[in-house]
């Protein structure tokens, strides 16, 4: 028998349309395979062998016989289909052909009824019943997937008269089921223990939603359902008004506020049911039950008697319309009455003719006909609700962010980052934002998924669309929340025209046109993101893998324009190698064309300085290739933006595997080169003792590389020469190996790397011999685009403050900062802390200095970085003796001297400083003065002006603690003559009150 797509029913004969909905039958009753999440129902007949013995064959026979119809009745009654008699047992699935929003409850409900009828039949049963994705629509069965096998086997453990229900059963009816929790069941072919229920009954006609959630917003709603109601008790007439919205955003929570605001009114309720036998008049008979004894036409009476089943009666449908308008204006003589009316969409065509009739004809009676209804109302109905003057309407929509957080904070407490997850799953429905908010509190996980309540909820909706309407949502959800027309009709080929479906989903509130990205195309955008979700989720992962492809295809030839194209066809042929690969099928080739946009992508990212997008992209990138098609220069930016991000141990990680994987290759120069690297960033973390050996390492690199003309080689070799020379504190031969390095850069092209070594150029004005203005001409010298990176913003703020300009030095900083932090750029933020206490310093505000240094130890300390730690540590321990907080610059003097490198000459320097102060304060003048004059000796070994004054500074505050004001005079005129080489006015400016003092 076909089976409609469009109402899931079957039917008997040759028919080209669904006798029951007009739709167009699609060709094969299967349709497409597709990936749904489906309820499996698994019954079976314990004691056979016993009955088998008992009976007589034709006798049993007609019993299993009876049992197998009594079994397939029930299933279909609720919705079900039976797909296989599978000797004793009965295989049903709810969801196939048509997804409902509860098909799981129908499950259950079919099982208690089936349970219920084995005593009639005379026989002994189990169920079982479990809810999973399964694959639809293959010729070989109805549905494939490990759903089938849990079920079978719960029924296969159940007792005789159990129903055994799976967890996720379960989690979608736990609000209308009674249930009793089973120790976990070793199933066979299971590896874990699968968790079950013991079904009691079902005690609800649907799951219900949860209470008490406030309502928000919504007050030109209860505006406009107020003046309604007004109306009907001014005029004493007849009035209809219907709320409109998707399942969730809040139509019954909207009318039981208003309800609650009136006064002397009756209510009385009646629900459309969305299956069911009798269920035409089942609001009627709803409403009948709640009203009160009222005299009323016999005819009438006689009439609603038959509809209610007090009294058999041959009646018509326009009769018991007659008789409920009569029934509805006599009560209403005696105090106007609210009569409320959910779910409209599922009404049957005749009970809508019912309420059409109530509101046209009924005269001089004060009622309000409320319904509610999702958009679906309006396929069937188009004017409903408009054109008359009785009737009504408002489209409730999503709540905004503001109300959304609201409602949020109302719920449960919920940290900042749940809460944004939140806001963004449930995109303004108050529903999604209770479940998932209830879901995060019952788990007691710090995670937002998407309840599985909704996730039916929406499957079900787009499961009922006409085919060719699923069909286009489907191939838009490819391209993401907001696809094109044209990719849709790309990748539809047998859908001649896109445009009439997807006019029909902007109709039914599916999707809404948006700004389009290409030029020449029509854009539509998902409603909600899960709807998108939804329909993405129905495809097999086959169909993904070919529609990714030919999407990718599509968009390289339309999107040229697009400033991420290369992250967007890697990201689509990526999905498509996925798909692939979980169904046994790789594809080398593909793999390749999508690590090769993804890495063209990744290296843009760098290339503006975003590395969490960098590592993101690099690592799916080098990812997807094999391991004998490793990109060494992929490896080389990878770990350099795993180094910038602060994942410092896997960059070294990832360049040891680079390294034993050349040598095992024989590949000799792209392991030195890897080693350099390697070394390099060990340097940078730890440069304790490592000097020497890391120069020894480039030194022998450097003939290799500029043998082979391998500039790669020599970029990375010359920039870790460079930080030899930083931590040398030699800044003329430190900037000179940056430039070798740069020169390199610009003859590979390597964009990427320039911008890196001009940055790294710019700190040698800052503590080298040359003077600040040269250092300004050179700032002012550089590309527009250079300016403006974050380290030479640092760079130009300390430059600046040198020259005494501490605003505009302070406004760089903030800037600097906000762009790292912006730009996932861990470690670097960590230099900008130094700059402030730099410029702070030289304004004078220790406290300031002190803050920022301490946030700079703590995040040294937090990832690692031991070198920046141990200098940053010994300048917060000088700033603290600046304040007077002496035990605690004793403290971080001696963490500094701790962890500093024996060739970390800074370092060497600061500690020294810093605990000679200390000890000059406690009256340990010769220790002070040994420690200050080791300080001096190592800043003469180096070309930093400005750490050479401010040692000869701190020797002179020694020296007169001590009450050696001449000498100390004269180490005040010496690190002045320093600080004046450099053009630092304001530390001149101090060593020049100090030398006044000591005169």
């Amino acid at each position: 028998m076909p089976i409609c797509t469009s109402c899931g029913r079957e039917s008997t004969g040759d028919f080209a349309f669904c006798p029951h909905c007009a739709a167009p039958f699609a060709e094969s009753s299967t349709g497409p395979e597709q990936r749904k999440v489906v309820t499996v129902l698994f019954c079976d007949v314990t004691g056979s062998t016993e009955l088998g013995e008992r009976l007589d064959p034709e006798a049993l026979r007609a019993l299993l016989a009876r049992y197998f119809e009594r079994m397939r009745s029930i299933v279909e009654r609720h919705g079900g289909t039976v797909e296989k008699f599978i000797g004793d047992a009965v295989m049903a699935v709810f969801g196939v052909p048509v997804l409902h929003e509860d098909d799981a409850l129908r499950a259950l409900r079919a099982a208690v009824e089936m349970r219920d009828a084995f005593p009639e039949l005379g026989i002994a049963g189990r169920i079982g019943v479990t809810t999973g994705e399964v694959v639809t629509g293959t010729e070989e069965r109805l549905v494939t997937g490990d759903a089938v096998n849990v079920a079978a086997r719960l029924e296969q453990t159940a007792a005789p008269g159990e129903i055994l229900v799976g967890e996720e059963t379960h989690r979608l009816t736990r609000d209308a089921v009674e249930v009793e929790r089973v120790e976990p069941l070793e199933l066979k072919g299971k590896a874990e223990p699968v968790q079950a229920y013991r079904l009691r009954s079902v005690h609800s006609t649907e799951a219900s939603r949860r209470a008490g959630a406030p309502m928000v917003g919504r007050e030109r709603e209860l505006g406009l359902l107020a003046e309604a109601w007004e109306r009907v008790v001014s005029e004493a007439s007849c009035h209809m008004f219907t709320v409109l919205g998707a399942a969730g955003v809040g139509k019954s929570r909207l009318v039981a506020e208003f309800l609650g605001s009136l006064d002397g009114a009756l209510v009385v309720r009646g629900r459309c049911l969305p299956y069911g036998e009798g269920i035409t008049y089942w609001p009627v008979v709803e409403v009948v039950k709640e009203l009160p004894e009222t005299p009323v036409d016999p005819v009438a009476a006689e009439t609603i008697q038959a509809v209610v089943g007090e009294r058999t009666a041959v009646t018509s449908s326009e009769e018991i319309a007659w008789a409920f308008r009569k029934l509805l204006g006599a009560v209403a003589a005696e105090s106007p009455l609210v009569c409320v009316f959910d779910d409209l969409q599922w009404g049957e065509e005749t009970f809508l003719d019912l309420v059409d009739h109530v509101v046209l004809l009924s005269r001089d009676a004060p009622i309000l006909l409320l319904c509610m209804a999702r958009p679906d109302l309006l396929d069937r109905r188009p004017g409903w609700a408009g054109g008359t003057a009785s009737a009504g309407s408002v489209l409730l929509e999503p709540l905004g962010p503001d109300e959304t957080e609201t409602l949020i904070e109302s719920l449960a407490p919920v940290d900042e980052s749940l809460r944004e997850r939140i806001r963004e799953a449930a995109e303004g429905n108050p529903l999604f934002v209770e479940e998932m908010v209830a879901m995060v509190r019952d788990s007691g996980d710090a995670d937002v998924t998407v309840p599985p309540t909704i996730q039916a909820l929406m499957a079900a909706r787009l499961d009922q669309l006409d085919a060719t309407e699923r069909n286009v949502l489907q191939r838009g959800s490819v391209e993401g929340r907001v696809f094109h027309r044209g990719a849709v009709q790309a990748l539809a080929p047998n859908e001649p025209q896109a445009a009439a479906p997807l006019t029909a989903l902007v109709r039914k509130e599916l999707v809404r046109p948006d700004r389009a990205q290409l030029p020449g195309e029509d854009a539509f955008r998902f409603r909600h993101l899960l709807i998108r979700d939804a329909a993405y989720a129905a495809l097999p992962k086959s169909a993904r893998a070919g529609l990714h492809e030919r999407f990718a295809g599509w968009l390289a030839e339309h999107g040229s324009g697009l400033v991420e194209l290369d992250e967007i066809l890697g990201y689509h042929l990526e999905q498509a190698v996925t798909y692939r690969g979980e169904l046994g099928s790789d594809d080398p080739e593909l793999s390749g064309r999508a690590a090769g946009h993804l890495a063209a992508s990744g290296r843009g990212a760098v290339l503006r300085g975003d590395v969490k997008a960098a590592v993101n992209l690099l690592d799916r990138a080098i990812r997807l290739r094999s391991a004998s098609a490793q990109d060494l220069t992929l490896e080389l930016d990878l770990a350099d933006a795993l180094f910038l991000s602060g994942r410092v141990a896997d960059a070294e990680a990832l360049l040891d595997e680079a390294e034993a994987r050349a040598d095992a290759g024989g590949d000799a120069r792209a392991a030195l080169l890897a080693r350099v690297v390697r070394g390099r960033f060990g340097f940078q973390i730890d440069p304790g003792g490592k000097g020497a050996e890391l120069r020894e390492l480039a030194q022998e690199a450097l003939p290799v590389f500029e043998q082979a003309g391998d500039e790669l080689g020599l970029m990375h070799t010359w920039t870790a020469i460079g930080h030899v020379e930083h931590v040398d504190c030699q800044f003329e031969p430190r900037n000179l190996a940056f430039q070798h390095a740069l020169d390199a850069a610009t003859r590979l092209g390597d964009q990427r790397s320039e911008q890196t070594l001009i940055s790294a150029i710019g700190p040698g004005y800052v503590f080298g011999e040359a003077p600040v203005a040269e250092g300004l001409r050179w700032c002012a010298a550089l590309r527009p685009d250079d300016a403006a990176r974050p380290a030479q913003l640092g760079v130009r703020a300390c430059l600046d403050a040198m020259e005494g300009r501490i605003d505009e030095a302070r406004s760089l900083l903030a800037e600097m900062r906000s762009r790292y932090e912006e730009l996932g750029q861990t470690v670097r933020t960590i230099l900008q802390r130094w700059y402030v206490a730099s410029v702070e310093t030289r304004a004078g505000d220790h406290a300031a200095a002190e803050r920022a240094l301490r946030e700079a130890c703590e995040l040294g300390e937090e990832l690692g970085v031991r070198g920046w730690l141990s200098t940053y540590a010994a300048n917060l321990g000088h700033v603290l003796c600046s304040l007077d907080r002496w035990d605690e610059a004793a403290e971080w003097g001696a963490k500094s001297r701790e962890l500093a490198g024996s060739d970390d000459i800074v370092t060497q320097m600061l500690w020294r400083q810093v605990l000679a102060r200390v000890q000059a304060q406690a009256g340990r003048a010769d220790e002070a003065e040994r420690l200050a004059r080791e300080a001096i000796d190592y800043g003469d070994r180096t070309d930093m002006l400005v750490n050479r004054a401010a040692a000869h500074l701190d020797l002179a505050e020694v020296l007169e603690a001590a009450g050696r004001r001449d000498e100390a005079a004269a180490e005040c005129a010496h690190g002045l003559d320093l600080f004046e080489q450099k053009g630092d006015v304001p530390m001149a400016a101090r060593a020049r009150a100090v030398l006044e003092n000591l005169h």
